[in-house]
């Protein structure tokens, strides 16, 4: 057997696969709904059923729907609800590791672990995402400088691939299929749960270095300077700045706070983790609430606001990792047209590039709302978005004229200067630009070939991209042992 597989029990022949109910689903940006079958699989065995079941528009999976464009879609085709699928299975505190349900959210896994002093070492910009999407993502944060991203840190997963077999993968076993299956958008099989390494902590809360950038090669310039003194580095970006005031932020970096750190208030329960949405956006919102006026607005009040240079303030984790999990249904106040985010990196070397497309989008009708600048260490899976360099991540409207035409000359500049677009967040992209921009795509089809070898495992995103294109395996390469 190429890749051991886990010792449990078979799904019994016999039985039903899982009702199937049409639902229209889209991302979080809420663009491109398509008609999708969903089952909500309460065990393994139901897995396996629903794979056995699936049908010539094949099956993917889906956690929280928190992707952005849509990859956990499946338009006619067979869509699995993870989201049953939960729990810790085994903690173990010595070791630092938790084994977890892939259905799991990394929600309920804080609010379990921080209270022991322990934390996920990768945490992204929203907490409401399960570990199998993660995982499928590869997932990033503010630390992936020096920690790298969310595979990095899983010890081992189990893999049900569509013919039903349970696959234990290791970053050392099977490094192939690891480095396929991270990262890999759920097109190699079903992640069923994964072992996580934890991170010891002291306190919930982050001590918090804060200054304003005047500009963004000042912004810059203070990153790539000092950004390896912090585990945490982001900044926000006014988006809306032009001219001199070009890429001006707000520059936010800090690290886990000791005890001693914190307000005489907060050492009496230092491990206190019980975030609660604050506010809600209804349904219904106009989509002129986040105009071009409105934008402006927002991104000038924000920089003002911010202090000139403040140091080791204690911020309360939630606040400083998931600002926006404190709005429920924000992605709402977009309007029923809903937004696209375009996130992109590029390799150290390449500042100009960055620099134009911001320049771009800051003379551009509707500038975005939430732009976000961050630096990257190496990535780790074959389709991996991360390399050694800077990401920015822009929130637009959906609905003016132009934005795609904008978007895909955005593609080309970011190919050009050797960089890639998030897959986790597109929902947009020409094909001919993903071939481009991940360099290692073939070789990721060769080792999914041998993992999923009848192409069951689809989605809208896998389609529009062909990433699952190519010649079906006839014979085994033994790919995925290498």
């Amino acid at each position: 057997m190429v890749v051991p597989a886990a010792k449990r029990p078979t799904v019994p022949e016999a039985a039903a696969a899982p009702a199937l109910t049409p639902r229209l689903l889209t991302g979080w940006g809420r663009t491109a709904a398509t008609l999708g079958y969903v089952s909500s699989p309460t065990s393994a065995q139901d897995v396996g059923r629903a794979l056995g079941a699936a049908g010539s528009r094949g099956v993917v999976a889906r956690g929280l729907g928190r992707s952005y464009g849509d990859p956990a879609q499946n338009a006619g085709g067979a869509v699995l609800d993870m989201t049953a699928l939960t729990g810790i299975h085994r903690l173990d505190l010595e070791g630092r590791t938790v084994t977890v349900a892939a259905g799991t959210s990394l929600d309920a896994l804080m609010r379990a672990l921080v209270p022991s002093g322990l934390l996920l070492p990768v945490m992204p910009g929203t907490r409401l995402v399960s570990v199998g999407g993660a995982i499928a993502a590869d997932v990033h944060g503010k630390n992936h400088h020096r920690d790298g991203g969310f595979a990095d840190h899983v010890t081992s997963m189990v893999l049900m691939v569509p013919d039903g077999r349970r696959l234990v993968l290791t970053p050392d076993g099977t490094p192939d299929a690891f480095r396929a299956t991270g990262g890999g958008m759920g097109l190699t099989g079903v992640i069923l749960e994964a072992t996580l390494r934890l991170l010891p902590i002291e306190t919930s809360w982050i001590s918090v270095d804060t200054e304003r950038a005047d500009d963004v090669d000042d912004l810059m310039e203070r990153m790539a300077g000092s950004d390896h003194r912090y585990r945490y580095s982001v900044a926000w970006v006014d988006g809306t700045a032009r001219r001199r005031g070009l890429g001006r932020a707000v520059l936010t970096r800090g690290d886990h706070a000791p005890i001693d750190a914190l307000p005489a208030s907060a050492r009496r329960d230092p491990l206190r983790f019980d975030p609660k949405p604050l506010v809600g956006v209804p349904a219904g919102v106009p989509g002129w609430l986040l105009g071009a006026m409105a934008t402006r607005a927002f991104n000038a009040g924000w920089y003002r606001k911010a202090p000139r240079e403040e140091h080791a303030r204690p911020r309360r984790m939630a606040s400083f990792f998931h600002p926006l999990d404190a709005v429920a249904n924000w992605n709402r106040l977009y309007g029923r047209r809903g937004f696209v985010q375009y996130q992109f990196v590029v390799p150290d070397g390449e500042e100009a590039a960055l620099r134009g497309i911001l320049e771009r989008l800051a003379g551009y009708g509707h500038a975005s709302f939430l732009t976000v600048l961050k630096r990257f260490g190496p990535g780790s899976g074959l389709l991996s978005f991360p390399i050694p360099g800077w990401t920015l991540a822009v929130d637009v409207p959906a609905r003016p004229a132009g934005l795609g035409p904008l978007l895909d000359s955005f593609d080309r500049r970011v190919a050009d200067a050797g960089g890639r677009v998030y897959l986790a967040k597109d929902g947009r992209m020409r094909p001919e630009a993903v071939s481009a921009m991940y360099p290692e795509l073939e070789r990721w089809r060769q080792i999914r070939a041998e993992l999923d070898p009848g192409g069951l495992m689809r989605s809208d995103q896998a389609r529009r991209l062909g990433l699952t294109d190519g010649p079906r395996l006839r014979a085994s390469t033994g790919a995925v042992s290498r």
